[in-house]
């Protein structure tokens, strides 16, 4: 069980891959990073002054495997910017891959694929 300090938060926890009603903590890695990144696409989006397709998506998938004596992680993002110019949108994510928080972390740390789709 998890919560958050101003109760918003209030989930179960259950094994990847394992029977029970609650959720992993990779997807909440997955919903917490496509979340920051679509926060992090608005700001670089101002900064490029371009506009945002109002129904942007991404697809986040972290998965979880092990290397020779540890676990480790890798995460794909899937973003969806219909009726955005290819090469706008490649400058868009890369900026945006510069100032979100979780791209940052993550960098050089785990496996990411990052694809427009």
């Amino acid at each position: 069980m998890s919560r958050s300090s101003d109760g918003c938060l209030n989930i179960k926890f259950s094994r990847p891959g394992a029977p029970g009603n609650g959720t992993n903590p990779e997807q909440l890695f997955a919903a917490g990073w496509s979340g920051c990144f679509i926060s992090a696409m608005r700001i670089a989006a101002g900064r490029m002054k371009v506009a945002l397709p109002a129904d942007l998506a991404i697809d986040a998938e972290v998965d979880v495997g092990t290397t020779r004596d540890a676990f480790a992680l890798a995460a794909r993002l899937n973003i969806s910017l219909p009726g955005m110019e290819l090469e706008v949108a490649e400058r868009l994510v890369k900026a945006t891959g510069r100032l979100c928080p979780y791209s940052n972390a993550t960098r050089g740390n785990i496996d990411v694929a990052i694809n427009l789709v």
